[in-house]
């Protein structure tokens, strides 16, 4: 089915894209909740007329992202973690770890949005990029110390 976005939705696109997507899930969720229309030719002459307002919200959205993205570079996360006498890791360090030295530190950030391709298992620095819009993805410091 295919649709116009009414907001920016990560997965799919930004406001004002035509996508098409599974018709349940269009008639089930992104219809109801009002993420998006009916890409009609109607709901298209009215997206040209709002075309403005859209790109200023576009335009708002990048503006805070890369403002998040300057704070965000700054950041270095220190992880204190178990280790055993060879200096391994008892498990992993992974993506809620990392979040929940963020949220001490005062910076919210979804889950999804940190960009850890594998857990950490050992001890070290480690340079881990945070999506925080489209093409914005600072990268923080996440430092593994001994527990």
């Amino acid at each position: 089915m295919k649709v116009i976005l009414q907001e920016t939705i990560e997965s799919l696109g930004i406001i004002g894209s035509e996508i098409t997507v599974a018709d349940g899930y269009a008639r089930n969720y992104l219809l109801p909740k009002g993420k998006a229309v009916l890409n009609t030719p109607q709901n298209r002459q009215i997206l040209k007329h709002q075309k403005v307002k859209v790109d200023l919200q576009i335009a708002k959205e990048k503006k805070l992202a890369t403002e998040m993205a300057d704070r965000l570079k700054d950041v270095h996360c220190i992880i204190p973690a178990k280790v055993s006498d060879e200096n391994k890791l008892y498990g992993s360090v992974t993506v809620r770890d990392i979040m929940n030295a963020l949220e001490k530190q005062g910076i919210e950030v979804q889950k999804r949005m940190i960009l850890l391709k594998d857990a950490i298992k050992t001890l070290g620095v480690f340079k881990v990029p945070v999506r925080v819009y489209k093409d914005v993805e600072p990268e923080i410091s996440v430092e593994i110390v001994p527990e």
